[in-house]
């Protein structure tokens, strides 16, 4: 029996919204909109495209104790 290959690709160091909201497990739309309160961080804005950084979502996800995405104000 042959051994399954590894994937060759690894993770992109950087996701789309709707990557990101996945990870989270929250809606794209409340992900949206913590993003432009700026309570996200690791954002990054390219024109009109948004994109979150992996690494960034890891470390905050597993500190972020408060609400889904931050208090509200």
């Amino acid at each position: 029996m042959s051994e399954p290959t590894p994937p060759t690709e690894a993770a992109p160091s950087f996701l789309t919204v709707e990557e990101a909201a996945e990870l989270l497990r929250v809606n794209r739309k409340t992900l949206y909109e913590a993003i432009r309160l700026g309570q996200v961080p690791g954002v990054v804005r390219l024109g009109r495209c948004v994109r979150l950084s992996r690494a960034t979502m890891l470390s905050w996800a597993s500190g972020n104790g408060g609400p889904a995405l931050g208090a509200k104000k």
